[in-house]
């Protein structure tokens, strides 16, 4: 059977996607030179027919937590439908809640992982300020991205603040997080991989007064070449939790020298591709690869 790819990308209302790269177009553009059949889609769409392909590229899903339900539906279908998908659809919803940085913390893993904030439970700020051993929080929704609901915490300055969180966990499960300064001192590296094998690096910095990296929140991005304990340490993340994955994306911070895991991005990550001469060649590969088997 021929290939016919489907890039499943989202509708886009610049929430996400603003003074961005147009990646879906740089993948749609490397599979017309393959000579690869391919459309791209809003994963949200309810006219297509994913039956019709023979692969689903996740690529810019990037609403998927504001419609979670409906998300987990969607990836139900697909495999349902028997479709191949990349990456696969076991990894997608391992990675689309944020519980997944506890099991990683519970292998040994450098990580800030935190403490689930049920639905419908009430914070204490100042208990959760003595667990922590912090005087700054970051809480965020426990399915999320974007920085979306994103709230940091000071003691001393929170008044309202045990208000605010209390209502949005009446909506959803939140994260609570000890806030990381080198975040804002140095800023937050992403690696990216293809195949499992690392292809560039990126340095996020947030923008004077905030602690988001980015970019629609101000944050500045460079390419950056890892030190080999931070590429080794990325390496054994992806090696033991993003096996078979086309593209992962790990986000991280060091901490007195040690590489501290921030997100394994394995849904929707955004690559840099427009940052590194070796971006583009090398995701190019990976698509020959696994797509061509070449």
């Amino acid at each position: 059977m021929p290939l016919h790819i489907a890039i499943a990308s989202y509708y886009s209302t610049g929430a996400y996607d603003a003074n961005t790269i147009d990646e879906d177009a740089l993948l749609s553009s490397i599979l017309t030179e393959m000579g690869v059949a391919h459309q791209i889609h809003p994963w949200s769409a309810p006219e297509v027919d994913w039956a019709a392909f023979t692969h689903v590229l996740i690529k810019s899903t990037w609403d998927y937590f504001d419609f979670y339900p409906e998300f987990l539906v969607w990836l139900d279908t697909l495999e349902t439908l028997g479709v191949q998908v990349l990456n696969e659809v076991q990894t997608l919803r391992w990675n689309s809640s944020k519980t997944y940085l506890m099991e990683i913390e519970s292998n040994g893993f450098p990580c800030i992982a935190g403490k689930i904030l049920p639905k419908g439970s009430k914070p204490v700020l100042d208990q959760l300020f003595s667990e922590f051993k912090a005087d700054k929080l970051v809480v965020k929704p426990l399915v999320s991205g974007g920085a979306k609901h994103t709230l940091k915490v000071v003691r001393g300055a929170e008044a309202g603040m045990e208000e605010k969180i209390g209502n949005l966990l009446q909506e959803e499960d939140f994260l609570v997080q000890p806030f990381i300064p080198e975040i804002v001192e140095v800023g937050e590296y992403s690696l990216i991989f293809f195949n499992q094998v690392f292809s560039h690096a990126v340095l996020k910095s947030p923008a004077a007064s905030d602690f988001r990296v980015q970019h629609y929140y101000g944050g500045t991005i460079r390419a950056i070449e890892p030190r080999p304990t931070m590429l080794d340490a990325a390496q054994a993340l992806v090696d033991r939790f993003a096996k078979n994955t086309l593209y992962a994306r790990v986000d991280g911070v060091e901490i007195n020298g040690v590489f501290h895991l921030m997100e394994l991005e394995l849904i929707e990550p955004y690559l840099f591709l427009g940052l590194s001469d070796k971006a583009i060649p090398n995701y190019k590969a990976a698509l020959h690869k696994r797509l061509l088997g070449k």
